[in-house]
């Protein structure tokens, strides 16, 4: 993406207990026209799209909106390590990046969550004090339990080349609900978060009471979107959530081996929070 004028993004930790979250705040160019938080992904997913997020947050910045990329309890350059990590702690991680940046900013929030990011996102948004202005989920899961169940498949996919090694997502599921850690692609996953994920309500049911720009990726421009974001977004329509969905050909820049960018991409998440500026 072609270089974009901002200020240098300021790091810092934020004090959110237990220990801090290493931050990375991107000041708003001229008039402050609103505050982003970004919640990121689960796992590697996060590493994967740091590019992406970077480069989205120098946009929104250089469009007059302030941004807070947090790196979660036990993630990133946070405290703690991935196996300490709770959904709860997650959850409070949030309602302090909003803090911060109402004290920072005062000005309206939006939650922009990519992946996991983005149900978390929604599942803060429905106990949050105060409704955000507007929601942005890029590729949101829809379903904690079936993503657990994806996730799982990373290591019975790693025992197919461990010879006499017998395992199955049902296996390594009953495992976590016994208590155990398990290690799946180099992160340690911890019984309290896997069963935080595999019973959080579906998307279905987090129907946000805010504005929602919901961006999914297409394979091709002429691509149908899946049956999850079909049946997802009907019942949010039917229950009257203001949701504006966006269907771009662009890469799964997410769990692409390599680094990828799609400026189409940023530019209408760009466009999106302008639009909704806008209206208010």
């Amino acid at each position: 993406m072609s270089a974009v004028p901002s200020q240098p993004a300021e790091p810092f930790f934020l004090e959110s207990a237990p220990g801090r979250r290493f931050c990375l705040f991107h000041p708003p160019v001229g008039v402050c026209r609103g505050a982003v938080l970004y919640v990121h992904p689960f796992a590697e997913e996060m590493n994967r799209s740091r590019r992406m997020a970077a480069l989205q947050a120098r946009a929104l910045a250089a469009c007059g909106y302030g941004v807070l990329q947090l790196d979660l309890y036990g993630c990133g350059d946070s405290s703690g390590d991935f196996g300490d990590a709770r959904w709860t702690i997650w959850k409070s991680d949030l309602a302090a990046g909003a803090a911060w940046l109402q004290r920072r900013l005062a000005r309206p929030l939006t939650l922009w969550g990519l992946r996991l990011g983005a149900l978390l996102a929604l599942d803060y948004a429905r106990e949050a004090p105060e409704t955000p202005h507007s929601l942005i989920l890029w590729q949101p899961v829809l379903n904690g339990a079936s993503y657990l169940t994806q996730f799982l498949r990373l290591r019975v996919a790693g025992a197919m080349f461990d010879e006499g090694a017998q395992t199955s997502t049902s296996m390594l599921r009953q495992a976590l609900q016994n208590g155990a850690t398990l290690e799946i692609a180099g992160y340690d996953l911890a019984s309290e978060l896997a069963m935080a994920i595999d019973t959080l309500p579906p998307a279905d049911s987090l129907a946000p009471a805010c504005r929602v720009d919901w961006f999914e990726a297409l394979a091709t421009p002429d691509a149908a979107l899946g049956a999850g974001t079909t049946r997802v977004s009907t019942e949010w329509q039917r229950r009257g959530v203001d949701l504006h969905l966006h269907a771009l050909a662009c890469p799964s820049f997410w769990i692409t081996p390599e680094i990828t960018e799609s400026e189409a991409w940023l530019q209408a998440t760009v466009a999106v929070l302008q639009e909704s500026a806008d209206v208010d």
